[in-house]
């Protein structure tokens, strides 16, 4: 029998950081230090944006919105129904309040995919 598999069922990895630096500073005849700066300064931004003082979100245009969301705490509970087997009860352990982060895709990006 012939084998199943197609030559085109490769599976890719996704890029590393230093071939996406790479990528960007051939595509952009800029050196690789320059790529590097620029990326960490982005890193910062994102950081200072979704800090304490920050305001909580962060837009870069045409591709992506990333929000902070508050999470408040929640109680412990028992003979909680387990959705896994009906019939037994589980205890549920409380959970303290947290920061939640969501990255959400914008229109252009959504359009290519």
């Amino acid at each position: 029998m012939a084998n199943a598999k197609s030559k085109t069922t490769e599976v890719k990895k996704p890029l590393t950081k230093s071939q996406i630096i790479a990528n960007i500073a051939e595509t952009t005849s800029l050196a690789k230090r320059d790529v590097q700066s620029v990326l960490d300064a982005l890193t910062d931004e994102i950081k200072t944006s979704l800090g304490k003082k920050g305001p909580g979100a962060f837009v870069l245009p045409g591709l992506l919105k990333i929000d902070k969301k508050h999470v408040k705490a929640q109680l412990a509970k028992k003979n909680v129904p387990n959705p896994l087997r009906p019939g037994e009860f589980i205890n549920k352990p409380a959970k303290p309040e947290h920061f939640k982060v969501r990255v959400r895709p914008l229109k252009a990006l959504k359009e290519t995919v």
